[in-house]
This record gives C-alpha cells, structure tokens and sequence, in this order.
C-alpha cells in the first residue's frame, strides 16, 4: 500500500495557484507580482466600474432582477468600496448631467491602468476580498452596470 499524502499536510492556495484559476477558468488576464504576491491584472480585456459600497449593493439588486448573473465583484473593505468586473463595451459617458452624477457618487469606470483582484497572501496594504467571485468568464456588461448605477443614482438624488 502506497501512501498518497500524510494527513497533516493540506493544501495551500499560493498567488501562482489563484492566478492560474483566474486565467484558465475565468479569462482574466493576471499576473503575479513575485515579491508581494499581489495578483494584478491590466485594464482593456477586462474592464471595472468601483463604487462605494452603499450603493454598489443597490446596484447589485438592480442588476440581480434583471437577471444579470453572475457578477464578479471585488471589495475593498478599508476604503468601503466594491469594484464589478465588466466587459470592455464602456462608452464614453457622453451626457455632461450622467458624468456629473456618477462624479458625485464617487463611481469610477476603468478603462486602462492595474485592477488589483483578491490573493491569498495577506496584504496589509491592499486588502481585496470577493464580494461575488469570479468563477466563470462570463462578465457583464460595463454599459449596463453603469446605467443600472444611474439609475440608482437618479433615485437616490431626484431633480
């Protein structure tokens, strides 16, 4: 009899393991920063819409009604905000009224630059949790997410 593995030894998720299942099940295109272990990837393929947390939650529940599912979601505790990954169909925001609105909540849409996604090195510097993971490619639309958030927006601060 052949013995496969001591019981105590158990497996341990590393950056490189996380960063793989980011590129082979979800199509994220992450990197690993080998002296910190942050797992990063570059804004274009993929693209993020962040908000603070008070409203990214009601612009979770717009989007669950409309069946839009699932939603890859990443939160960063300390600054209380969340960040949705989306497709890279983000239009400019063309209305000056829309610009200012989302401006005023504190959305940012993500078209170029890092998106730092959750690792399982700790970070005191940058904590990143999964509100909703990514377990799939599938990523909703950014022109979506960002109207369903002014339409939130448009509710919660009426003319």
């Amino acid at each position: 009899m052949t013995q496969t593995g001591s019981p105590t030894t158990a497996y341990t998720e590393t950056p490189r393991s996380r960063c793989e299942f980011y590129r082979r099940t979800c199509s994220l295109p992450t990197m690993v920063n080998p002296a910190t272990g942050r797992i990063t990837m570059k804004a274009g393929m993929v693209g993020a819409v962040m908000m603070p947390t008070d409203l990214a939650r009601r612009v979770k529940t717009g989007l669950d009604v409309r069946g839009v599912a699932p939603l890859p979601i990443i939160g960063h505790p300390r600054a209380g905000m969340w960040t949705f990954l989306v497709r890279s169909d983000l239009e400019p925001i063309g209305e000056p009224e829309n610009v200012a609105r989302l401006w005023a909540a504190r959305v940012v849409v993500i078209r170029e630059g890092d998106i730092a996604l959750p690792s399982p090195v700790p970070d005191p510097l940058m904590v990143r949790t999964w509100v909703s993971p990514a377990i799939s490619a599938y990523r909703p639309s950014g022109s979506v997410v960002v109207q369903c958030a002014l339409e939130v927006v448009g509710k919660r601060h009426p003319r």
